[in-house]
């Protein structure tokens, strides 16, 4: 089995935010806007995520529509569960914040100890990518839990939220330049990308009384569906073209 994970670059990163902004943004809206609810939300888009990482784990290796259709919606059912602590069951972020790292650092442990590494270069096999799905999971739901905290219970805001962790990621990144273990400056990033794209997604989607810009949930989710639609696109026919160009030599 070829690896399942997409090579590290500014791609991987600018659409992985735009998948987190969209998580926080299409629950909003769902739950909301729509009308739905939390419980059918949840229903509706587990249910979809089942199917994408059906088709995920099936396939022997890297499909770009697949694999970030099934971040997009990891990212959904992630808000969902925090949010689904939060406001139905009464649980404090600060509580589910401290239980999502705990469950996270549980998954790594284990995933450790079977598989002797957690780099994302080498997800060859059923068992690794189980691992590597269940912590992308834990880290949407701790992501969504650590940036409602920050913004919401501790007041920081969403402008001064979104530069915070802006600013956290960019330290990881001059850290890893300076020779930090690449592996673990890779998974702090993606743990924080959340809380950041959350931020971004509540920046846009909120009204200006609120310290919002007033684009609206349903705008904001569709210029960031647009724009990583376009990104995925892109990113399929590269891969088509370098095999085209691979078979020819």
């Amino acid at each position: 089995m070829l690896n399942k994970v997409p090579a590290v670059t500014l791609f991987f990163w600018l659409i992985k935010i735009l998948s987190t902004t969209v998580g926080e943004t299409a629950a909003d809206y769902l739950v909301v806007h729509a009308g739905l609810g939390t419980v059918i939300t949840c229903a509706i888009m587990t249910s979809l995520l089942a199917w994408a990482l059906f088709i995920q784990i099936r396939i022997n290796r890297y499909v770009p529509w697949i694999y970030w259709l099934s971040v997009v919606l990891l990212s959904i059912v992630g808000t969902q569960i925090t949010d689904a602590l939060t406001d139905g069951m009464g649980v404090s972020l600060y509580l589910s914040t401290s239980v999502f790292c705990v469950l996270l650092a549980v998954v790594f442990g284990a995933w450790y100890r079977r598989e002797r590494t957690l780099s994302i270069h080498t997800i060859v096999s059923r068992r690794r990518e189980l691992f590597y799905w269940t912590a992308i999971l834990l880290t949407f739901a701790l992501g969504t839990a650590a940036g409602d905290l920050a913004t919401e219970a501790l007041g920081l805001g969403f402008r001064l939220g979104t530069g915070i962790f802006a600013g956290l990621i960019a330290l990881i990144y001059f850290a890893y330049r300076l020779g930090a273990n690449p592996v673990l400056a890779f998974w702090l990033a993606y743990i924080l990308t959340r809380p950041l794209g959350a931020s971004l997604g509540d920046l846009f989607s909120q009204t200006p009384e609120y310290g919002g810009l007033g684009w609206g949930t349903i705008n904001t989710s569709i210029a960031f569906l647009s724009t990583i639609t376009i990104l995925v696109l892109f990113l399929t026919f590269d891969q088509r073209s370098q095999r085209a160009r691979m078979s020819k030599n």
